[in-house]
């Protein structure tokens, strides 16, 4: 893991009298599955979504594949090939578990608007081709069952997975999981950690995870980050980081002397 695959340089984001980000910077290199970590406010979201576009950060630089993409519109994030899942969940409630996924595939669509009204020939072809990919997704993420469900009515675990099914329609090149675990049971965690790891290991994915479950975190990430109050506190392995007094105190408090 050598190649450089995003770098956030000396980014700082405000919201008012808040500083939500203070000079944080941080390299993800390609193939790896980097955990970025912090106690609640600590700015993991919004770093995501500086890297995403919804905001803007005040200064500092974000690269991808070595073109800035810092002052890049959200809309157009994801056809650079960036992926991102949310920590409250975007899906369309009203429509199916397939409609879901599908819509997701709009921006590889390449047909005319009026060949998709007619429904011929090319947009034909285009439409078929892209149902193969969400049902291979649908496969691989073990939602046969509920593929015509809506998804409003499903209990939240299988919705966060529709969530990441939505993500890897895009066909992306990095991966951007925003607390892909939260709410769910031991036995939900695990299988969405199993889908992460496949999709790293088979599909060649870069993954950036936030995510709460240090135990989770220490089991598949490569590297961490660590984020407090907007300042990156630490960066290195998970062993590294479980033995770093800086987190320690950040987690658990001034008070607290590990064994």
């Amino acid at each position: 893991m050598t190649n450089v695959h995003m770098s956030v340089r000396n980014v700082s984001l405000a919201f008012g009298g808040t500083q939500a980000l203070n000079d944080v910077g941080f390299d993800v290199f390609q193939g790896e599955i980097l955990a970025i970590i912090g106690p609640n406010g600590a700015g993991k979201t919004s770093m995501l979504n500086c890297v995403t576009g919804f905001y803007r950060p005040n200064t500092g630089s974000i690269t991808f594949e070595g073109h800035e993409i810092t002052r890049t519109p959200a809309h157009k994030i994801a056809g650079l090939g960036i992926a991102r899942t949310f920590q409250n969940l975007a899906l369309y409630t009203g429509l199916s578990v397939l409609d879901n996924i599908m819509a997701a595939r709009h921006i590889h669509m390449q047909s005319s608007m009026w060949q998709n009204m007619l429904y011929w020939g090319p947009a034909l072809r285009e439409e078929l081709a892209h149902r193969r990919r969400v049902e291979e997704i649908i496969d691989f993420l073990e939602i046969e069952h509920i593929r015509k469900a809506i998804v409003g009515a499903l209990p939240h675990g299988l919705r966060k997975r529709v969530e990441l099914g939505r993500a890897l329609a895009l066909e992306s090149r990095i991966l951007l999981l925003d607390e892909p675990m939260t709410g769910m049971n031991q036995e939900e965690k695990e299988d969405m950690a199993r889908f992460v790891l496949d999709i790293h290991e088979l599909q060649k994915m870069t993954v950036v995870l936030i995510e709460h479950d240090m135990g989770l975190v220490m089991d598949i990430a490569d590297r961490i980050v660590v984020l407090d109050f907007g300042v990156k506190i630490a960066e290195g392995t998970p062993d590294e980081i479980k033995n770093n007094p800086d987190v320690i105190r950040a987690y658990l408090g001034e008070e607290y002397q590990p064994a």
